[in-house]
């Protein structure tokens, strides 16, 4: 069995990937620019899929490499939502 992933938050702050996290959090991303709900849970269930098979082989990560390869992989389904990932906006 493979070690968890390990989500580096900051200097001090770090936790294990979670998929679930992760995608709730795109969800919302999606939502915030008014996406329709079965649109947004398609959407981040292809991208945290991706991200998720991104960091496989890695053992460590940062929230900025999650920001930065979801970024990419939102960016053909969703630009505007690609943007506010990126740049952890969120319209209210």
């Amino acid at each position: 069995m493979s070690e968890p992933i390990i989500v580096v938050k900051s200097r001090k702050h770090m936790e294990h990937f979670d998929i679930d996290k992760l995608h709730r959090s795109l969800v919302a991303t999606c939502r915030s620019l008014k996406t329709p709900d079965g649109q947004a849970e398609e959407i981040a269930a292809k991208v945290s899929k991706g991200i998720a098979a991104w960091a496989l082989d890695k053992q460590e990560i940062t929230t900025g490499d999650i920001r930065r390869v979801g970024a990419g992989l939102l960016r053909p389904l969703h630009p505007e939502a690609a943007y506010l990932y990126k740049q952890q906006l969120t319209v209210l």
